[in-house]
């Protein structure tokens, strides 16, 4: 399958942004950017250059991050859509519950809750039985 730019890099990116090497930049152009404070007297430009480059750079990180999970969540539903599928004792109900509202969601995480602590209820009853 063909990528399109924009996939291409804003996955790209992310992957830069994440790395230790970014980090390290980040930090480097900090420690410049506090070092030439003297030179310009710290005077409001001065400020105003980092202010004005971080709020750029972050608002435009905000969409390319944001584009590139959106696809790693996809492909997760999708994977997880899979196993749930192909799993004879799975519900299928919850092949498209991404769709649900929050308060629907919530529902539905305390019924599991439920089921959990149901099941660990009946296993640590088992294990005393067999203890006996």
């Amino acid at each position: 399958m063909k990528k399109n730019f924009f996939d291409r890099f804003s996955n790209r990116v992310s992957c830069f942004a994440g790395s230790a090497e970014a980090f390290i930049g980040a930090v480097l152009i900090v420690i410049i950017w506090a070092a030439i404070g003297p030179l310009f007297g710290f005077s409001q430009i001065w400020q105003l250059i980092i202010n004005t480059t971080t709020t750029i750079v972050t608002f435009l990180m905000v969409f390319l991050i944001q584009k590139a999970q959106n696809k790693d969540s996809k492909a997760i539903q999708i994977k997880l859509n899979e196993l749930i599928t192909t799993h004879e004792k799975a519900s299928n109900r919850m092949v498209d519950i991404e769709d649900l509202t929050e308060a629907e969601l919530d529902e539905l995480h305390k019924l599991y809750e439920k089921f959990g602590k149901a099941r660990e209820k009946r296993k640590s009853g088992n294990q005393v039985k067999a203890k006996l």
